[in-house]
């Protein structure tokens, strides 16, 4: 939906008003026929119809562009009267800055920045309202430490609440205790499992060691036989050397 024509100061241009809505153009884009529209007026109307609602012409969504320079500065010109006239301002701005003005107007209505509080007031009231709004929060002059807000003041107990937070900081340090009790037989677990596993691997080296052991004294036993056979037939040799 544009602007309402009311708020505008001096003669607005049929030209500048959308041809869905009849205000003036919010958002405006423009269709290859130049017919302008609201940009929320047109996509409204292209999710029912496929053509141009000023001329019937087909119109495809994708085709629409922003309006021509010179019509968007004539838009950007026009004089306007603030949203909250009805509430006390007086403020007329430019269609390109009555956004800015209105996000920081004083007038505007807005609601309680203290949870739970539905109140609306002015934004210049805001302060006064905050001051003695029932939903505002404070320590508590009992000096526990607690935040309480005010309509809270007369159920707020110190000694119930400071039993209460002892109760969740015991099942708070219960959780994390066996938390960490878990955790840590997770390790040992994993520690135990590793060290099994090392020992199943250091005893097949230690056996497959024995098994070489083996295998070299039965070769240095072959090889002191074959030495004392090798001894033997050369003191037969030389006997039969001496004989001849």
């Amino acid at each position: 939906m544009g602007y309402d024509t009311e708020r505008f100061v001096g003669y607005v241009n049929e030209g500048l008003l959308c041809s869905i809505c009849h205000a003036v153009l919010e958002e405006a884009v423009q269709a290859p026929c130049e017919h302008a529209f609201c940009a929320a007026c047109i996509r409204g109307w292209l999710r029912h119809h496929i053509s141009c609602p000023e001329d019937r012409q087909p119109l495809d969504g994708a085709l629409l562009r922003p309006l021509y320079r010179y019509m968007k500065n004539d838009l950007n010109r026009l004089q306007l009267h603030c949203k909250n006239r009805e509430h006390g301002c007086e403020m007329i701005c430019s269609l390109e800055s009555i956004d800015r003005h209105e996000r920081e107007c004083e007038y505007s209505q807005i609601l309680c920045s203290n949870p739970g509080c539905p109140v609306q007031t002015e934004r210049r009231n805001l302060d006064g309202h905050l001051a003695v709004c029932d939903y505002r929060s404070r320590a508590c002059p009992n000096g526990c430490g607690y935040t309480v807000l005010g309509a809270e003041d007369t159920q707020h107990n110190c000694v119930a609440e400071l039993r209460t937070e002892l109760e969740l900081l015991r099942s708070e340090m219960i959780c994390r205790v066996e938390e960490a009790k878990h955790e840590m037989e997770s390790r040992l677990d994993s520690q135990r499992r590793h060290m099994v596993q090392k020992e199943s691997i250091l005893q097949n080296e230690i056996e497959e060691l024995k098994s070489q052991m083996s295998r070299v004294l039965a070769d240095v036993r072959s090889l002191m036989a074959a030495e004392r056979q090798h001894r033997q037939e050369l003191e037969q040799a030389e006997l039969e050397k001496r004989e001849l």
